[in-house]
């Protein structure tokens, strides 16, 4: 998280046992990629928290590729996963057909941004009490949109009301993030989607609520 080594560590622990239950409510196999987010985005936390400890006591060598590593999260492996997670528990039908092309763009995009962060120097520094990523090709215009219609366009026209209202929460919480936090954006708009993908486990928890009472 974006505040202190602290903080990211016990937003780490919370989200992977959310993370877990959200797993345990998956009733198929098909709803196991949605499920995990919570999981991955406690890992990611947890990298985070790792390097603000390599950034205080100056390790060099573990802070840079802590800095890779969750870089490697935050560009490359949600605009791929988060588009092929809402296409999974997606029925057929118009919504999936949109969702399968946002998911090909989605790939395109972290293969992009795999090939740039391989090749191109990635930096992290505390600033006012934050991390700050230095990663200027990130906030390209166009990557930008891409980056947002992958990792958020792709579940707000999801056929299920939840994951169509974490969508919009991440759509707009990335437009706070960028006028309030902008020269924090990367680290600040994960903390805050990490917190949101508490409501994969409520959608799951409603999926199930809702076959129980069928069964009634």
């Amino acid at each position: 998280m974006c505040f202190s080594a602290t903080a990211s560590f016990t937003a780490s622990a919370t989200l992977i046992v959310l993370g877990t239950l959200a797993v345990r409510k998956a009733q198929t196999r098909a709803e196991l990629p949605f499920a995990f987010i919570p999981v991955l985005f406690g890992i990611q936390q947890g990298l985070e928290g790792a390097l603000w400890v390599g950034l205080h006591d100056h390790m060099s060598t573990l802070s840079i590729i802590l800095t890779y590593a969750y870089s490697f999260f935050s560009h490359v492996l949600w605009p791929i996963y988060v588009p092929l997670a809402s296409l999974a528990i997606e029925p057929a039908g118009l919504r999936r057909k949109v969702i399968a092309i946002i998911a090909i763009i989605g790939i395109a995009l972290g293969m992009y941004l795999l090939s740039l962060l391989l090749f191109l120097p990635i930096t992290a520094r505390v600033v006012e009490h934050h991390i700050s990523y230095d990663s200027p090709y990130f906030y390209a215009e166009l990557t930008m949109a891409l980056y947002l219609l992958a990792t958020s366009v792709s579940l707000m026209v999801s056929s299920h009301a939840r994951v169509a209202v974490f969508g919009i929460i991440v759509f707009l919480s990335s437009a706070i993030t960028y006028i309030f936090y902008n020269f924090w954006f990367i680290s600040v708009w994960c903390f805050f989607s990490a917190l949101m993908s508490a409501i994969v486990l409520w959608q799951l928890m409603a999926n199930r609520a809702d076959e129980a009472y069928s069964r009634n």
